[in-house]
């Protein structure tokens, strides 16, 4: 029998190769976790380590405003107030905070809107809210036919008014507080509670600050104003904590280091020198490791309040002012015609420096919610509105005439009144017969106006003709020699939102007769004022400005702080004009006060100060806050307006008066020149106390 052979077995050879091939895998994964080891070893153990620096600012009291004697004017005052500062907590632990903090103080939820009310509905309702969506809706959603933000929409738009009435006075409260807790970034403090905190909240919280992860109690900061309503429009606004930073310069503040939250000026002189009000804040580094979470906490700088202005203007002289106005407004509205007189404005200024001294506005209104009848500050508008002002302007109408050629130096004309064909006779308020440029001023001859203004057009007159202009460029001509002296343009103050003024459109060679009397265009007070600045000292236009000096915060030893700046006087142009037609410009305004019949000499006759200066009346249309009550022809008003200088020989102040719609009808109640006289008369009985 053959010898059978034994069948060979492959199952050692498999075997082996399963071990090689594990062996050889191991080897691979060694090799390359020593690759890793030692050649991204010292990255990842850095990684693990790895410690982010987050600095965090936290806002510093606003610079004071002092006055020139350095009394403050606005300050700050202190008052407790509870943060939240969100260091990387969950929404579940935020929600639970918000519920102990509910306990223990009270939070308005006047804020709180319908939005607010259906997104913290989903939040205590998820199970419900989940509920409301469609099967057909999730397998849109899982079909990616439609995103999170869809799904969220159906659950808000599906809560009914009946399951947002489930909503406790709790919960909104809690809601108002978490509302807060969310509405910044991480690491920026939150205002939770800052208006009327009681020294009891401020304790049990203070107490609870353990159980209470990411709230602070602090002290925060208001505006506080030592004159009360004094000057309020014209020092401006703060923004709340809960305002926000303003919409429309909300990049432009974030760009300079300012938070969502961080309180800004956000009106005039708050708003010009806000960078130099708001400070320097305080610098907190907040270390983090890789998670989040807060390891470490340095002071990096301790912050510095902002800096102090200190203002150019008088604040007993602006209040004195401001009574006068008060008190002779309530006298004009006894005398008749003055159912529309409701303002009356003044400005007084140092004619060298530009300095503005008071800036004056008083504005009677009617409270919408008791009907009384009060006066209230309306300072604003000395610069930010604009009036027909009358023969006020008839200073810079003489040297205009000068300049051009239209006059020189003793050019007389008759008094008679100027008749265009089709159109009324054109004439002063009486026949004063034939005068030279010194007298028109003195006696304000608006015929004298006129024919200067014809000369500048090269015009000729004859009775009842048409009257043609060879000179096509008259308007620009006088309006930008007016500009020179300040009028119908911005006179550079340092305060925002100065207007210039309305020039009228047409070029009728009546309007151009208008235009030098100053019944055409508008200007405003604080115009007045410059230009009268400019007469008052030789030719120079200066700069009217409210801030005199910035300093450095006053220590608690220092009354006042160092000086870091003084503005100087700025010459924004020089009249060309020479001496003499100047001396007999300023001569015509000093007979208008102390020669009889002089406009103003009844008033200002016998005054020791020496005054000089221009009244102005002003045939105008009504244009107030009771315009809608006369359809589409407003009532004729007359404007009352008065610049002066004194003493006239070395001007030390400079004066504008303004009195829009004055009176109606033909009794003139002299309240420019009744103010005026007052105010000056204070100013130099004040300077010699």
């Amino acid at each position: 029998m053959e010898k059978q052979k034994k069948k060979k077995s492959h199952f050692p050879f498999r075997l082996n190769l399963l071990f090689f091939s594990v062996f050889l895998l191991f080897s691979i994964l060694i090799l390359r976790l020593g690759f890793v080891q030692i050649v991204y070893g010292e990255n990842f153990k850095r990684d693990l380590e790895r410690k982010e620096d987050i600095t965090v600012s936290n806002p510093v009291p606003r610079g004071k405003m002092l006055d020139r004697d350095y009394r403050v004017i606005v300050d700050n005052v202190p008052k407790s107030a509870i943060t939240f500062t969100n260091v990387g907590f969950s929404q579940q632990e935020m929600l639970e905070t918000a519920g102990k903090l509910a306990q223990l103080i009270e939070k308005p939820t006047d804020k709180v809107t319908e939005r607010d009310k259906r997104d913290f509905w989903i939040i205590n309702n998820q199970k419900r809210a989940d509920a409301k969506i469609t099967k057909k809706e999730r397998d849109l959603y899982d079909a990616k036919k439609i995103t999170d933000k869809d799904i969220y929409k159906y659950k808000l738009d599906r809560i009914t008014e009946k399951e947002l009435k489930e909503l406790t006075d709790n919960d909104l409260e809690v809601l108002a507080i978490y509302r807060e807790f969310t509405s910044g970034y991480k690491f920026t403090s939150q205002m939770v509670k800052n208006e009327d905190v009681t020294e009891k909240e401020f304790a049990v919280v203070s107490e609870n600050l353990q159980s209470l992860p990411g709230v602070e109690t602090t002290t925060d900061w208001d505006r506080s104003y030592a004159f009360e309503n004094t000057l309020r429009s014209v020092l401006g606004k703060v923004t709340k904590s809960g305002d926000g930073l303003p919409a429309d310069q909300l990049d432009y503040f974030l760009a300079r280091g300012y938070s969502r939250n961080d309180r800004v000026g956000k009106s005039q002189l708050e708003l010009q020198y806000e960078d130099i009000l708001h400070g320097y804040k305080s610098k907190v580094k907040n270390i983090t490791d890789k998670t989040g979470n807060v390891i470490e906490t340095h002071s990096v700088y301790a912050g510095k309040n902002g800096k102090d202005l200190v203002l150019t203007l008088d604040m007993d002289l602006q209040m004195t002012v401001d009574k006068i106005i008060e008190e002779e407004l309530w006298a004009a509205k006894q005398s008749p015609g003055t159912s529309l007189t409701d303002r009356a404005y003044v400005v007084l200024m140092d004619p060298w420096t530009g300095e503005v001294l008071t800036m004056s506005g008083k504005k009677i209104v009617k409270d919408k919610e008791t009907g009384k009848v009060e006066m209230i500050d309306d300072a604003l508008v000395t610069f930010t509105t604009t009036y027909n002002v009358g023969s006020a302007v008839k200073g810079a109408t003489i040297l205009t005439g000068y300049k051009t050629g239209a006059i020189s130096p003793g050019t007389s004309f008759d008094d008679t009144g100027i008749k265009i064909k089709d159109t009324p006779l054109k004439k002063s308020y009486a026949y004063l017969a034939r005068l030279n440029e010194i007298d028109a001023l003195k006696k304000s001859s608006n015929v004298y106006m006129f024919h200067t203004a014809i000369n500048i057009g090269k015009g000729h007159y004859e009775y009842d003709k048409p009257l043609n202009f060879t000179n096509k460029f008259a308007f620009e001509t006088i309006r930008n020699s007016f500009a020179s002296f300040g009028l119908g343009t911005r006179t550079g103050i340092d305060l925002p939102s100065e207007q210039s003024g309305f020039k009228g459109q047409s070029k009728l060679p009546g309007h151009l007769l208008d235009l030098v009397i100053g019944q055409y265009d508008t200007y405003s007070a604080m115009q007045l004022a410059q230009y009268v600045s400019t007469i008052a000292n030789g030719g120079n236009r200066m700069q009217p400005h409210v801030v005199k000096q910035i300093r450095e915060p006053a220590s608690e030893t220092d009354e006042l702080g160092q000086v870091l700046q003084e503005i100087n006087p700025t010459v924004l142009n020089t009249i060309d004009a020479k001496k003499e037609w100047m001396n007999r410009v300023q001569l015509g305004f000093k007979k208008v006060m102390q020669e009889p019949g002089g406009t103003a000499y009844n008033f200002f006759q016998g005054a020791a100060y020496s005054p000089a200066g221009k009244t102005g009346t002003a045939e105008a249309f009504y244009d107030g806050p009771l315009r809608s009550n006369y359809g589409k022809e407003p009532p004729p008003v007359m404007n009352l307006s008065l610049v002066s200088y004194a003493p006239s020989s070395n001007p030390e102040v400079a004066m504008a008066v303004l009195v829009p719609w004055a009176y109606e009808g033909k009794v003139d109640n002299r309240a420019s020149l009744k103010i005026g006289k007052r105010v000056l008369d204070t100013y130099f009985q004040m300077k010699n106390q």
